[in-house]
């Protein structure tokens, strides 16, 4: 087991319990899934994933009207995070929750996390309460960020707007949600003014990689600068593989990004097992004539980022019927990958 996985969710029982206190019984159009830590190592171990950095999917704490209420939640959410990685410190990290869109909380809750629970990184919505990430007024929380040189994992969310009947949030327009804040990171200068933050996206980076140039254009009509220069911010950015490794998708995403700002994710447990399975096999089939490119990918990127991770002790090999159902899962998956390349 050799893989990083920078998308890896957490859905604690408290928060569980307190988004069905709010009628919120799903997250981007789908059913919130089970989730333990048992249940996420036996898939990690299935999966050769060693270590997974764990992040709170939509809504965060976005559900939350009340900015009180919506700190204390994220503070409660890190801290049992936290306690959770000191049980599995070779098995797991996290990106720490932070109360957006109420930018003071962010950043205190950030110093908090970053300083005193030494998480990896945050976790940030590309929208929260329908304030998008990189708008006016957020100058305090990058400059916290910055300084720090933190990594910030960026999630969609549900759009400000209403879903369209018969296609589900997260199939489309999860891909817009981080595209819209990548957009607003760039043009309104945040990748320039904070370059020590590391921007993560999900989902290989939604729309960037296919409209970079489309979107490059627009930004230097509006002021004034190079679309080069502007191209230069939008592959600045991580972009993560979670749903993304297809023979069709990662080809556009290895000729725009840098291949040393591409990390494996699975977006496990919002993607169930064979998904993740699937998607871990399309990118076994694209890299299977370049083993560096792989290894980079798959464990030496994330290690850049996450130095700490590379200090973890030999894990256990996981047991022989889980060895056997996850080989025999990444042969059908590796199979049902190539017959679609080839199609």
């Amino acid at each position: 087991m050799h893989r990083i996985d920078v998308h890896h969710h957490l859905i604690p029982s408290a928060y569980r319990e307190r988004l069905a206190a709010h009628g919120i019984a799903a997250a981007g159009g789908r059913e919130l899934p089970d989730w333990s830590p048992e249940g996420s190592l036996e898939v990690m171990d299935r999966a050769g994933i060693a270590t997974a950095i764990l992040s709170v999917s939509t809504p965060g704490t976005g559900f939350l009207a009340d900015p009180g209420e919506a700190s204390r939640l994220a503070r409660d959410l890190n801290d049992e995070t936290a306690s959770l990685i000191a049980a599995h410190p070779d098995r797991f990290g996290f990106f720490a929750t932070l109360p957006m869109p109420d930018v003071d909380a962010a950043a205190s809750e950030a110093r908090r996390a970053l300083d005193e629970l030494h998480a990896d990184g945050v976790v940030l919505l590309a929208n929260a309460r329908g304030t998008y990430l990189g708008e006016a007024g957020q100058e305090q929380l990058f400059s916290v960020l910055d300084e720090r040189r933190a990594t910030v994992f960026i999630h969609p969310a549900d759009l400000p707007a209403p879903a369209v009947t018969g296609i589900p949030p997260f199939a489309a327009d999860f891909l817009l949600d981080t595209t819209r804040a990548a957009y607003l990171l760039v043009s309104n200068g945040i990748r320039r003014r904070y370059p020590n933050i590391r921007f993560i996206l999900s989902h290989a980076g939604g729309f960037v990689p296919y409209a970079s140039h489309r979107m490059a254009v627009a930004i230097a009509g509006e002021s004034g600068r190079s679309p080069l220069d502007v191209l230069d911010d939008f592959s600045s950015f991580y972009f993560d593989t979670a749903l993304s490794a297809s023979s069709a998708a990662l080809p556009s995403l290895l000729a725009f990004a840098d291949p040393g700002h591409v990390l494996f994710g699975s977006d496990w447990p919002f993607a169930p097992e064979a998904a993740v399975q699937y998607f871990a096999a399309g990118l076994d089939t694209y890299t299977a004539h370049d083993a560096d490119l792989g290894r980079r990918i798959e464990r030496e990127n994330a290690l850049a980022l996450f130095p700490r991770l590379g200090t973890a002790t030999a894990i256990a090999t996981p047991s022989l019927p889980n060895r056997i159902r996850g080989a025999v899962t990444r042969t059908v998956m590796r199979g049902v990958t190539r017959l679609a390349a080839g199609a």
